[in-house]
This record gives structure tokens, C-alpha cells and sequence, in this order.
């Protein structure tokens, strides 16, 4: 036999001709991808046809946004990219709003589309979509690829975008022509974006001008956001309080960066936060933001937003360090080597007289909630699903008041535990992302805390968890009103319920109709066991509580008002 060189063997595998649909799924696994949400059509058929002999498992959503919203959970409970994959026109668009919660909230994702071929595109041809164009604004990038050759090179570089810098999706658009053509398959280069080239060390200057700036300060506050959890900078967070003593208090994705356990944690802050969050803010005298971006939801009035602090911000997104706060002292970078640099330069300090204000917050103005004789009670069911979990539960939630109480009285200690959409406060995205999570994390305990309105916005997917055989559990808190909606209509617009009822299907029938386990629980009594049942249970189950019907999330701050204007 005669040998052969191992340059000769490479020049003879690279010039294999595979299609432009097995270059993608040859592509997509050198990324380490194992999984792919989707559901398939015409112009994504030559995709699905050899995925039929990938080794890639694929999860076959009811709907495309429910696709989008399982790989977003995904991505979020493992920190690995998360890809769907949809056809053309309809497909595509569905798959638009899961692509704008990805962005919103910077969750790595790929998103797939087939095309129509390259001679019909603009044409106005059957199920034809400007996707790229539509996407522009909520991805990081796209592509349309109208060369197979590049394929490989276009996906490399897509993970490569989706996954460095501030994460975020991107968009792979395939004709359908170009998924069939054969080509010379070669292994792509290492990605080269002249235009792409994110910050990750802090500028040491300013890292000193931070330590100065903290030696000085006498009531010092760490604001801690979702890009704690991304870089996955939760040990450098509690060596950063315990050194200042300084307090932390999370934005809503930022929690779990920050055990909620910690006697140095102020849960979250904003317009649902705690009292003494929104109260320390108002008072400290240095803010340290990081990995955060100052969304309206937090800030309130922006001009008495922190009135009395000098503002340190640590980001890896320069778009973000004063575009909505004024900010003394900008930091670019990744936030877990920024603050490995801080912390190389800090002294410890003592702080008692803040840490006595802070408690003294804590015990005046406690989060706390009346029980109403046997009616079921929405924060003490959280708190239930909390007990009984350890806190280790990976928690879902849709978008709305239940979703509130969740941030407010699951005490979440780890970080990628708290799945949830933030930035664009997309319903429906809970029972999806909770599959994605459950995926992600096979053997663990998974939640979808949901309201009655938003469970039916994906429901369909509930069948997807029966199909393969997904435990998770959902617990709906059932008050017969979009209750968020419910809640602002009583108290800024004169309790006029203008179409905020519903008129629910029974969702433990329903339940049992997709294979799921299905429960009601009306007594206080019953909550317990039921849940103890669910999370034994190997099968999806769906509780119906039913809560009081006007219980509102409070504190809350009014609509442009301060921070420290908080009603309830």
C-alpha cells in the first residue's frame, strides 16, 4: 500500500465536495453545537435532509418562535450558543421575536433560515422574506449567503461574533440552491474582522482612578447587571463587596451573579425592587455599574438617579458607558478580568456606619406580603417552589407580575438559574425556555413560573416537552387577569379593566390532552404535596394555582417617578 503524507491527505479531504447544507451541519459541529430548536419547510428541507444523517439532535418546536425562545434558554443555562433553524418567509418572521429577546437581553444565538433560490430572491417569489433585512436592527450580524465556498468560513465567523465581546444573535441566511450545490469543502480559517475587535482589559489608568475613587468613598454600592453572569464573574463580585463591604443590588438579569442569600445582597432594584435597594441607591455616595446598563426599569427619573454619586462603570459594550448616566469613570473590558484587575489594586475597607443604614433598611422595610386566610398567595408559593427546591432549581418565568414575585422572593444564589426575559419582556417565553434549560440541563430541577395570560402565548410547546420526554414542571398563577396590565389599570388609570379578563381554557384538561400531568391547587393545603409531586414526577406537569385575583406586585414605582417615590 502506498503511503500517503499527511499534507497530501488534508489537499485530498479538502477536496471532498459536500453540499452547502453538510458544510453548515459539518460546520456547526466542529462548533461544539449538539443541538438544534427548529421546525422545518420547503426552503430549509435540503437543511433538515442532512440533518437526517448529523449526529446533531434536533428539537422539533410547535412554532418558530418557540424554537428561538428554547435555544435562547439553552444558551442562558449552559452559556454555550443556542441554535434554531427555520424556513423561509413565515418561518423566518417567526422566529423575529425571539431574535429581538436574544438581543435584548445579549444571549448567544444562531438563528437559520432557508431562502428561496438565488434566481428568485426579489422577485416577491412563494414564502419569500427579506429576513436580513428585517433582523438588521436585533442582531449582532447576518448573513445571506449566495456561495457555498464560503460557507464554512460565514459560520466560524458567526459563532465567533454570536459567542465573543457583548453576546448577541446572528442571522444565517441559506438559499435553498445553495444548500444543494456541491463544493470543495474546506476547513475554515480563523476568524479575521479587521471591524470586530472587542475591548476585554480595562484600561489600567482608569482601573487606578476606580481604586482611588473607591479608597475615598464613605457609602460605596455595587450595581450588579446580566454581563456579571455572561463573564461569569460571580467569585470576583463577592471578593469585590467583601473587601468595600459595599452592598449589591441586581438588576433583574443580573440576580443569581450575586448570591441573593448574602448578607451584602439588596435583591434587585428599579421599579419592583426593594425598598432598601432603591433607598441605598439614592443615598451612596459611589455607584460601581457593572456589567449593567441603566435601562429605564431601574433608574426611574434618570435626574435623581443616584443624585449624590460619583458613577463608576465596568462594560465590555462601549455603546452603553453614557448613553443613558452620566459616568465619571468609564471602564471597557470584560467584567471578570476588569475586576481581576481591580482587585490587584483595592485595600480592604471598613464601612460600619453604611452597613448599619443598610440593615436598619432591611428591618423597616422588609419585602413582605399578608396572607388572606386559606386563598392561595402567589409570594408564598414562590417561596414554597424555593424551600423545597434548595434554591438549586433552574426558574423560568414568563413576563408579569408573576414573573416580579419570582425576582422578589426566589432567593437565587447561582448563577444561570434565573431564566428569564428582561430587555424586551417577551410573553410566551417561558415554557420554551424552560425545554431549552431542561435540555441544557438533563437530571436537574426545572421551573416555568407563569401567568395565565402568557402560558397561552406558547402553549403549544408543552407538547414538545411530552414528545421528548422533558420534566419540566409549570406553575401557573392563575388570577383570570393579565395581571401586570390589571395591576397598572387600578392604580394610574382608575380601575378601568379595558380587556385585561380573561376567560381560560381548563388548563388541567388541557394538560392531560398533551400527555402532561395536570393539577389545580385552590387551598393552601394542597401546595405542598402538589408540588412535591411535580418534582418527582419524570413527565411535564402543569399546576393551576389559583391566586386572589387583585394581589399586586409591590413595591413599585410609578412610571417616571424616583426611586425613592415607592408605593406599597
Amino acid at each position: 500500500m502506498a503511503k500517503v503524507s499527511i499534507q497530501e491527505g488534508m489537499t485530498e479531504m479538502s477536496a471532498v465536495k459536500l453540499s452547502g447544507a453538510e458544510i453548515l451541519l459539518k460546520s456547526i459541529e466542529a462548533e461544539g453545537v449538539d443541538t438544534i430548536f427548529g421546525y422545518p419547510g420547503g426552503q430549509a428541507l435540503p437543511i433538515y435532509d442532512a440533518l437526517y444523517d448529523s449526529g446533531i439532535r434536533h428539537i422539533l418546536a410547535r412554532h418558530e418562535q418557540g424554537a428561538a425562545h428554547a435555544a435562547d434558554g439553552y444558551a442562558r443555562a449552559t452559556g454555550k450558543p443556542g441554535v434554531c433553524l427555520a424556513t423561509s418567509g413565515p418561518g423566518a418572521t417567526n422566529l423575529v421575536t425571539g431574535i429581538a429577546n436574544a438581543y435584548m437581553d445579549s444571549v448567544p444565538l444562531v438563528a437559520i433560515t432557508g431562502q428561496v433560490t438565488r434566481s428568485s430572491l426579489g422577485k416577491d417569489s412563494f414564502q419569500e422574506a427579506d429576513i436580513t433585512g428585517i433582523t438588521m436592527p436585533i442582531v449582532k450580524h447576518n448573513y445571506l449567503v449566495k456561495d457555498p465556498a464560503e460557507l464554512a468560513q460565514t459560520v466560524k465567523d458567526a459563532f465567533h461574533i454570536a459567542t465573543t465581546g457583548r453576546p448577541g444573535p446572528v442571522l444565517i441566511d441559506m438559499p435553498s440552491d445553495v444548500s444543494l450545490e456541491k463544493v470543495p469543502y474546506r476547513r475554515p480559517g480563523q476568524p479575521d474582522l479587521p471591524g470586530y475587535k472587542p475591548l476585554l482589559d480595562g484600561d489600567h489608568s482608569l482601573i487606578m482612578e476606580a481604586a482611588r475613587a473607591i479608597a475615598k468613598s464613605e457609602r460605596p454600592l455595587i450595581y450588579s447587571g446580566g454581563g456579571v453572569v455572561i463573564s461569569g464573574a460571580q467569585e470576583e463580585l463577592v471578593r469585590l463587596a467583601e473587601m468595600l463591604l459595599a452592598p449589591v443590588t441586581s438588576t433583574l438579569l443580573g440576580l443569581g451573579g450575586f448570591p441573593g442569600n448574602h448578607p451584602l445582597s439588596l435583591g434587585m432594584l428599579g421599579m419592583h425592587g426593594t425598598k432598601y435597594a432603591n433607598f441605598a441607591v439614592c443615598e451612596c455616595d459611589l455607584l460601581i455599574a457593572v456589567g449593567a446598563r441603566f435601562d429605564n426599569r431601574v433608574t426611574g427619573k434618570l435626574e435623581t438617579f443616584a443624585p449624590g454619586a460619583k458613577v463608576i462603570h465596568i462594560d465590555i459594550d462601549p455603546a452603553e458607558i453614557g448613553k443613558n448616566v452620566r459616568v465619571d469613570i468609564p471602564i471597557v473590558g470584560d467584567v471578570k478580568r476588569v475586576l481581576r484587575q481591580l482587585l490587584e489594586v483595592l485595600q480592604p475597607r471598613l464601612g460600619a456606619a453604611w452597613q448599619e443604614k443598610i440593615q436598619a433598611w432591611k428591618k423597616e422595610y422588609p419585602l413582605e406580603y399578608r396572607e388572606n386566610g386559606d386563598s392561595l398567595k402567589p409570594q408564598s408559593i414562590i417561596r414554597e417552589i424555593y424551600y423545597l427546591t434548595n434554591g438549586q432549581a433552574r426558574i423560568a418565568t414568563e413576563v408579569g407580575q408573576h414573573q416580579m414575585w419570582t425576582a422578589q422572593y426566589y432567593s437565587f444564589t447561582k448563577p444561570r438559574s434565573f431564566i428569564t426575559s428582561g430587555g424586551l419582556g417577551t410573553m410566551g417565553f417561558g415554557l420554551p425556555a424552560a425545554l431549552g434549560v431542561q435540555v441544557g440541563c438533563p437530571g436537574e430541577t426545572v421551573f416555568n413560573i407563569a401567568g395565565d395570560g402568557s402560558i397561552q402565548m406558547n402553549i403549544q410547546e408543552l407538547c414538545t416537552a411530552v414528545n421528548y420526554e422533558l420534566p419540566v414542571n409549570v406553575a401557573i398563577l392563575d388570577n383570570g387577569y393579565l395581571g401586570l396590565v390589571r395591576q397598572w389599570q387600578e392604580m394610574f388609570y382608575n380601575r378601568r379593566y379595558s380587556q385585561s379578563e380573561l376567560q381560560n381554557p381548563d388548563f388541567v384538561k388541557l394538560a392531560e390532552a398533551y400527555g402532561a400531568e395536570g393539577y389545580r391547587v385552590t387551598k393552601k393545603s394542597e401546595v405542598t404535596p402538589v408540588l412535591e409531586q411535580a418534582i418527582r414526577s419524570n413527565k411535564p406537569v402543569m399546576i393551576d394555582f389559583i391566586i386572589d385575583r387583585e394581589d399586586n406586585v409591590l413595591p413599585i414605582v410609578p412610571p417616571g417617578e424616583s426611586l425613592n417615590k415607592m408605593l406599597g
